[in-house]
């Protein structure tokens, strides 16, 4: 059987990316690569050292002396900055619109992108991003786009938020995720859009199990 396949799923926050993905990795037995995290990491340390997103020569400065690594953890990768494991504090809504915000930056994109592309080096991959199947993963064997509508993505965020125990107004989630559909779509630089030859699956009336199915039901691992 074939074991290094590429998969990607692309699509907006919300959709289940994130969930799907990791679910199908794991009855794959492959690795799941989370891109998003590689930029919120790095927006994670310009909050940090109060950095503005606007100043191109502090961006290239802070991408010079970073030191940003993916560790493989049982299937999963983590990410590192400078050698912390930023994993719990990188999740924020916050941290999320920051990401955006950087990743439409170039310098920023070019110090990630051989990052994200040597997680393959043999290995099969499932990438869940933005631009994985557009522009990281051009030629990857399977391309998925994950959509839902904005009232879906919104209601699930704030169940989400509430079982981690945060307490967020319903409409100030859909303003903010409504704000990064717009960055994320309108950058320049690999803006979110659907491959040209991804097959989109629209998740706003599927569980999670039946999204799963439907991807593993396209895939002929052979």
């Amino acid at each position: 059987m074939k074991k290094n396949l590429v998969i990607t799923i692309d699509g907006p926050a919300g959709a289940g990316k994130s969930t799907v993905s990791k679910i199908l990795a794991k009855k794959l037995g492959y690795i799941y690569l989370d891109t998003g995290a590689l930029y919120r990491a790095l927006a994670y340390k310009a909050l940090k050292n109060k950095i503005d997103f606007n100043e191109l020569a502090a961006l290239k400065s802070l991408c010079a002396n970073t030191d940003v690594i993916l560790k493989n953890d049982k299937g999963q990768m983590k990410v590192y900055v400078d050698g912390e494991n930023v994993e719990g504090k990188i999740r924020t809504e916050e941290i999320g619109l920051a990401a955006s915000k950087i990743s439409s930056v170039a310098v920023v994109r070019e110090k990630l992108l051989a990052l994200q592309r040597g997680t393959v080096d043999g290995n099969g991959v499932v990438a869940e991003g933005r631009d994985m199947g557009s522009v990281v993963f051009p030629n990857a064997d399977y391309k998925f786009y994950l959509d839902a509508s904005l009232e879906e993505r919104t209601k699930r965020r704030h169940q989400e938020l509430l079982l981690k125990g945060t307490q967020k107004e319903y409409q100030t989630i859909q303003k903010d995720m409504s704000e990064r559909d717009q960055q994320d779509q309108q950058r320049k630089i690999a803006p979110l859009k659907a491959p040209h030859d991804a097959i989109v699956i629209d998740s706003s009336r599927l569980s999670v199990d039946e999204v799963v199915q439907s991807i593993i039901s396209r895939i002929s691992i052979k």
